[in-house]
């Protein structure tokens, strides 16, 4: 969908030319903060998403939106789901990790939304607001897509969060890498034995600055010919577990430590180092597609062969010429394929130029999060044909832009779904946004 849009020249909200509209939805949920991966469009053709929560006492939500009614749906608490409610525990206050679609079930994951400032850091809370009792750690769920019930199969040791999370549907496991630690889980569905097969990566963000502090990959790799699970470092390193073994170990001869993707040092914060940010299966081709979060270069990575390939870099057309890293600090999540399965779905920044000078954000924060103010972008790139297009920055009806997006989805129609930030009642919230189809 294109238009040609107002501008106010004393705001410079819109650009001129040509740009995409977003229809912003109001789910019900007041409290609605920002939400990492945690929507998915299901084969029933709905589409399933969590709204977060910061509080310590009010849980995440799950809700389901349907296309043909143009409507959404409260499903659950994720408290309540994981049987928790009545404990006075720290809410489980999101879910920071896809849906996974397997036998009539989709399987996600739960995680800690409520943080303790602890030197200068958010981290795993230590001290328990009044009345309450420290964060339990997350929980594996599933949804029966017939039935509409929940169940819970199994929560992670030592009140650790569950960050990351992938499934191998041809052996029925699911694999996750928890918070703040980096631990690697490995949990059997077929048996429910949940294996916990140690750090991944440093003493993960629960590390000291400095020394054993490291970012944790955010997406792992399933090979469907043999089960093997991939993960990346800060460092620039890439692990490998084979199903059943007692622990993960490092690919020798092959890392991430590309010019391309910049340089840094892995024990400080606010940047994911040289890991990969998203990473899929391209069954056509028997590799993996992945995106390097600063810098936005696709790349491919072919485990058989064991080399890495730079395919094109996937920023914006604007941060292409301008040679410049998205504001974002860990580079965004929202990157997948569409329904046909070859075409990828980037959502991802672009420059905002005033007076025609690029707008400057800050050189380094000490998070996760936004240096400085851009434009969201939708990219497409079509793998048979190597076609990237830009189409365009996004904008909400009223001209102003969705911010801290860190998702995305396709329906079966070509509308892209993600979360994004927007006012609702004088209120900054992040809830369900609709791109219509670029195709």
């Amino acid at each position: 969908m294109t238009t040609s849009p107002s501008y106010d020249s004393a705001t410079e909200i819109m650009p001129l030319g040509h740009h995409l509209v977003a229809k912003p939805y109001y789910s019900g949920f007041e409290l609605a903060h920002d939400t990492y991966n945690a929507i998915t469009a299901a084969s029933d053709g709905k589409v399933y998403y969590v709204l977060c929560s910061e509080s310590h006492d009010q849980g995440g939500r799950i809700y389901r939106y349907d296309p043909l009614a143009d409507q959404t749906e409260f499903l659950g608490d994720l408290t309540e789901i994981c049987g928790e409610k009545e404990q006075k525990t720290i809410a489980q206050g999101k879910s920071h990790v896809r849906f996974y679609e397997h036998d009539g079930k989709l399987y996600f994951a739960t995680h800690v939304g409520y943080y303790e400032m602890i030197d200068g850091m958010e981290r795993l809370p230590e001290k328990a607001p009044e009345g309450f009792g420290l964060y339990p750690g997350g929980h594996f769920l599933s949804y029966d897509l017939a039935s509409g019930e929940f169940e819970d199969l199994a929560i992670a040791p030592d009140g650790e969060g569950i960050l990351t999370l992938t499934i191998d549907r041809d052996r029925a496991h699911l694999y996750a890498l928890t918070w703040p630690l980096g631990k690697f889980l490995d949990y059997n569905l077929s048996t429910g034995e949940l294996k916990d097969l140690g750090l991944t990566c440093g003493r993960g963000e629960a590390g000291v600055v400095g020394e054993d502090y490291r970012v944790i990959c955010r997406s792992m790799l399933v090979d469907p010919r043999d089960g093997s699970v991939y993960i990346s470092t800060a460092e620039g390193d890439i692990l490998i577990y084979k199903p059943g073994a007692e622990r993960l170990r490092k690919v020798n001869d092959l890392d991430l430590r590309l010019d391309y993707f910049g340089k840094y040092d892995p024990t400080r914060p606010g940047n994911m180092g040289y890991n990969w940010r998203k990473i899929f299966w391209y069954a056509p081709e028997e590799v993996a597609y992945g995106v390097h979060g600063n810098s936005g270069y696709l790349f491919k990575f072919d485990p058989k062969s064991n080399q890495i390939e730079i395919v094109d870099r996937i920023t914006s057309e604007p941060s292409r010429k301008s040679g410049m890293f998205d504001q974002f600090s860990y580079g965004y999540l929202g990157f997948q394929p569409g329904p046909d399965g070859d075409t990828i779905y980037y959502l991802t920044g672009g420059p905002i130029y005033e007076n025609g000078k690029r707008v400057k954000g800050a050189d380094e924060i000490a998070k996760g999060a936004a240096k400085g103010l851009e434009n969201l972008h939708l990219i497409t790139y079509h793998i048979p044909t190597k076609k990237y297009r830009d189409h365009g920055p996004i904008f909400y009806d009223d001209g102003s832009r969705p911010t801290y997006v860190n998702s995305v989805t396709v329906g079966n129609d070509g509308s892209v779904y993600t979360l994004a930030r927007f006012e609702h009642g004088g209120n900054e919230i992040q809830d369900l946004v609709k791109i219509p189809s670029v195709f």
